[in-house]
């Protein structure tokens, strides 16, 4: 049955384009993908695990529409996300026939989207993909705005560039067969938009945690919807990144040690290591005097309340070291000439750009978050 779609549009130029939101999207993805489509085939990169669920699905419906889906599977995991894994997409699409007018389509979580779009940027000087979320972190970030990259042995993210997609389909129904512990690292996303500049999206999530932890569609609907809108208005006010861009990063740079000092295991998602990298920041702009200690409270407070852990010591994966983590914050790729630049806050809804950290401070700060 057709769905009301909310639908987001990113401003671009000639990018721009289109996030479909709705239920029911996989059926209708052929009649939504077909205007896009200058042949009848299409490339499908999907998560291995993914694809045993919803490939049938996607299949019929592109097939609906008059296309033929040609499908390529990739193994789910961080490790994926690789120059070997880069290589062997690349390898495979290549055997496969595609060229640049084909339409490559990502299906599956952020580690599939990131590849597949620096796969499709790369692929012959650059070929059109779309993006299909599966996950709800993904419908909500990484799906939106053109950042693709692969992990390097320096750091996450480090080998990439800014590819657009031209068409974004975020079905809701694909969320079901989401667990738990993966619908709650979608929600640390979602509140970055909250407390980065829409202290109403912040209460209203404060009130909808309990239907957004338990997948209420209603709720989903409107936080995948604002979410979207608040990044596609960034992403068109800065596009790669110079300025107002950097604010998405918020909890990213000590998320990201978070995830380097675990080795990108599954121990520890990427939404559980933001959660806690944006408690972080939180609380260090109260060590540092520029967010009242209440402010900082009531942000944890809602991560908590959207089933996320919020201190070092609680997550699963470690030890994660003080000193470990001040290295791979050296090395993110927001640091320049040897300073580093966060993502703080002045209050919720308040975030800015502070530049040149103070490295001596930041260790205190890291010792006393790592031990409790």
């Amino acid at each position: 049955m057709v769905q009301d779609d909310h639908r987001v549009r990113v401003e671009l130029a000639e990018r721009s384009y289109e996030i479909v939101i709705g239920r029911d999207l996989l059926a209708r993805s052929g009649a939504l993908l077909a205007p896009l489509a200058r042949r009848p085939r299409v490339f499908v990169v999907a998560d291995a695990a993914v694809a045993a669920l919803h490939a049938p699905a996607l299949k019929a419906g592109l097939e609906a529409g008059g296309l033929a889906p040609i499908i390529i599977e990739v193994q789910p995991g961080e490790a994926s996300k690789s120059m070997t894994g880069l290589e062997a997409v690349l390898d495979r699409l290549i055997l496969a026939g595609a060229e640049r007018d084909d339409l490559i389509l990502a299906f599956g979580g952020g580690v599939v989207g990131d590849l597949t779009g620096l796969a499709a940027g790369l692929l012959k000087r650059g070929a059109r993909f779309v993006q299909l979320p599966t996950t709800l972190l993904a419908q909500v970030d990484s799906s939106v705005g053109g950042k693709t990259a692969v992990n390097s042995a320096a750091g996450k993210n480090m080998i990439g560039l800014f590819h657009q997609p031209v068409m974004v389909l975020a079905d809701l129904d694909v969320l079901d067969t989401l667990p738990e512990r993966e619908r709650a690292a979608g929600l640390a996303e979602v509140a970055k938009y909250a407390l980065i500049d829409d202290p109403d999206f912040f209460s209203f999530l404060e009130g909808a945690a309990p239907a957004l932890k338990a997948g209420d569609k209603a709720a989903l609907a409107r936080a995948v919807q604002v979410s979207c809108a608040s990044k596609a208005r960034i992403v068109a006010l800065d596009e790669t990144e110079q300025a107002e861009r950097a604010l998405l990063n918020l909890g990213h740079t000590f998320g990201h040690a978070l995830e380097r000092a675990n080795g990108y295991g599954p121990e520890l998602l990427h939404g559980e290591a933001v959660a806690v990298g944006m408690a972080m920041a939180y609380r260090y702009s109260v060590a540092l005097g520029r967010c009242p200690p209440e402010e900082a409270k009531s942000a944890e407070a809602l991560l908590r309340a959207l089933g996320l852990r919020t201190r070092v010591p609680e997550l699963d994966g470690g030890p994660y070291p003080a000193a470990e983590l001040l290295g791979h914050m050296a090395h993110d790729k927001k640091a320049k000439n040897g300073r580093l630049t966060l993502i703080l806050a002045s209050g919720v809804g308040r975030a800015y750009i502070h530049r040149d950290a103070e490295i001596e401070g930041l260790k205190v700060f890291l010792e006393r978050e790592c031990v409790g």
